[in-house]
């Protein structure tokens, strides 16, 4: 059994590279896009369209509600039961997403982390009510450069465990997910989708326009009661709530997700030169 996992930046086209390659082998395809997970986020996270998920079987694409939060453990055991499940007719499966972390998940486990001293943890705890991310962000890069390079760098309690990790071990964060590794019953192929960069920043601006007709501020708008959830503190609604708020222009807020999303792109590219270099 072989799982055949598609990479890549956001808007590069993995999910018509991974239902290519899902037609070829006659085998069926798991999402590991975080966002996805969701079924009241359509447009602002890409989902594949009817005619695509039409195109090959899909799983864990809208299989959630953001009132029911997916966490990555939970992911990790869903996402092994369907490859057992699917063994057994298939040869092959195919994982696609842009989720680094459920990749690692997926491929490799979700580690178990140590419990830090109660001090450490009251300590940043009170930095970040007091001081916001940008401490810590500062502090996870000096600690461990290669995991900040992927994390979600906004997302101050996924911060704050990664130093407590690094504090308590004396190891990166990085080392210790890969001293947990877990064995897998099956072979990973890893195949990563690429473009140039000035084609990537044009694929990312021409999707933000058509996001944008397809209504994607109507989506956000019917989000708002949602908003306070980490699911949407998301590029693309974040930046459309301040819209609502009124402390963006609409046009403002078009450029920045266009900024934010390339932004995110390139850590995400960042993230799969390391990864690739691990192989």
């Amino acid at each position: 059994m072989k799982l055949i996992v598609v990479m890549g930046p956001t808007a590069v086209g993995k999910t018509k590279e991974a239902i290519r390659l899902a037609n070829s082998l006659s085998t069926e395809i798991l999402s590991f896009d975080s966002r996805q997970f969701y079924q009241e986020l359509n447009i602002g996270v890409a989902r594949p369209s009817p005619e695509e998920l039409s195109a090959a079987p899909h799983h864990f694409i809208a299989c959630r509600s953001v009132a029911n939060p997916y966490n990555i453990f939970q992911y990790e055991q869903d996402a092994l039961k369907a490859i057992q499940a699917l063994s057994a007719s298939h040869d092959a499966v195919v994982a696609v997403g842009g989720s680094g972390l459920y990749a690692e998940a997926l491929c490799n486990g979700v580690a178990v982390m140590p419990d830090p001293p109660k001090e450490l943890r009251e300590r940043l705890s009170q930095q970040l009510r007091d001081e916001g991310v940008a401490p810590l962000q500062r502090q996870l890069q000096a600690l461990d450069p290669e995991y900040y390079a992927k994390v979600d760098i906004k997302n101050g309690i996924r911060l704050q465990r990664a130093i407590e990790v690094c504090l308590t071990t004396g190891k990166t964060y990085t080392e210790v997910i890969k001293d947990s590794r877990k064995p897998r019953p099956f072979e990973i192929e890893y195949r990563v989708v690429q473009a140039a960069p000035e084609v990537l920043r044009e694929r990312i601006d021409s999707r933000v326009d058509l996001m944008m007709q397809q209504g994607l501020l109507e989506e956000a708008a019917s989000l708002t009661p949602f908003r306070h959830l980490n699911t949407l503190n998301t590029v693309g609604y974040k930046e459309l709530f301040q819209y609502l708020d009124g402390h963006l222009t609409l046009d403002q807020a078009v450029q920045q997700i266009k900024w934010h999303t390339w932004q995110y792109a390139k850590k995400q590219l960042t993230w799969l030169k390391s990864r690739i270099s691990q192989q």
